[in-house]
């Protein structure tokens, strides 16, 4: 088994390179993940992820498809899921019924995917709508840290009834800021206090639910000058320690902006991983660097494991541990089988 497979990478067309399988059958990487320009029909998804697994069966096939407007399959029969947003003000009106819905969009996102091949979501956004950031928007649930918890926790059920696991995001919280973390580097000025009470409330609450999570490029100065995903004191002091989370911890991507600059600094991919490593991640994400050449992608692959080599950098074997965890048990209907099970079709009924 593979002493610690850290790296998420992605690749550039439909179909599978010499190049990219040879980036994915590296020890160092432990999955990939899926944008829109991969997809072509779900017969050519479902191609794509059987070529993967056949590179490696413990690749962890991963995709931000969470409805709304992040929902990176939209054709071939795949459901329109309702933005989050759309749950929440549900919930206003009928919190019960909310709660049912959320199950619902829950098992048709895992139960699609997984039809095609695909493992896991990074699903649901925890973030509270303070009505200020447009790149969380009506991705979130709800202002309340209280509803975002049940709304989520239902949510997550149905991705479990449909045997995928559950990734929330972004720790401790991005939904207060305006600034967008892939082209800026957010600040968020309030106090330990006020963020625990409000947007890191649901990652208390949901710590025996919750499988992974994946932290803000969010810088929070009153509790570290390092963004959250770079920070020791936020993902093991409080999230850990405090909060309580066992799970696996993912990086936001490397190449974001929010990531790019660390304690003033720019820094290259390479150090980023291995800062986020040494903070606390399990994983670590690169995305977008595959197209044209991929020499990025390339440089951190070499460059972790030059890390590695001049012990800048330890493998972790429970981080190990923490991605196996993510891969689904069991084998997954097909996609003509699925579209005719009662659970399935009720599931469809209940969406709003």
């Amino acid at each position: 088994m593979t002493e610690h497979a850290p790296l998420i990478l992605d690749i550039a067309g439909t179909e599978l390179t010499d190049t990219d399988r040879r980036r994915l059958a590296h020890p160092l990487t432990g999955g990939m993940i899926l944008f829109s320009r991969n997809w072509q029909d779900r017969e050519q998804l479902a191609a794509l992820c059987a070529d993967i697994k056949a590179v490696r069966r413990d690749l962890l096939i991963c995709v931000d498809h969470e409805g709304g407007r992040v929902q990176r399959f939209r054709t071939g029969g795949f459901t329109h899921l309702p933005a989050m947003r759309t749950l929440g003000e549900l919930w206003m009106r009928d919190p019960l019924g909310a709660t049912n819905a959320a199950t619902a969009a829950g098992y048709v996102l895992g139960a699609e995917l997984r039809a095609c091949g695909v493992d896991f979501s990074f699903t649901p956004v925890l973030d509270l709508d303070w009505g200020e950031s447009g790149v969380i928007g009506d991705r979130a649930f709800h202002q309340d840290a209280r509803v975002v918890a049940m709304l989520a926790k239902s949510l997550m059920h149905g991705l479990l009834q449909a045997g995928v696991v559950n990734c929330g995001k972004h720790f401790p919280g991005h939904g207060f800021v305006k600034a967008d973390s892939h082209t800026e580097i957010p600040v968020d000025r309030r106090s330990l206090k006020a963020i625990l009470a409000d947007d890191a409330a649901p990652y208390g609450w949901l710590n025996t639910t919750l499988t992974s999570i994946m932290p803000a490029h969010v810088i929070y100065p009153k509790v570290d000058g390092l963004p959250a995903g770079f920070s020791p004191r936020w993902l093991q002091a409080i999230l850990r320690d405090r909060l309580g989370f066992g799970g696996a911890i993912f990086s936001d991507d490397l190449s974001m902006e929010g990531a790019r600059r660390i304690e003033g600094r720019e820094v290259s991919y390479t150090e980023a991983a291995v800062v986020a490593l040494q903070a606390g991640c399990d994983m670590v994400l690169l995305c977008n660097q595959s197209l044209g050449e991929g020499r990025d992608v390339d440089d951190l692959i070499d460059g972790l494991a030059e890390a590695q080599v001049k012990g800048r950098w330890k493998p972790q074997p429970a981080s190990e541990q923490r991605r196996l965890a993510l891969l689904p048990v069991g084998e997954a209907p097909a996609w003509d089988d699925l579209m005719v099970q009662p659970r399935y079709m009720q599931a469809l009924r209940t969406l709003p």
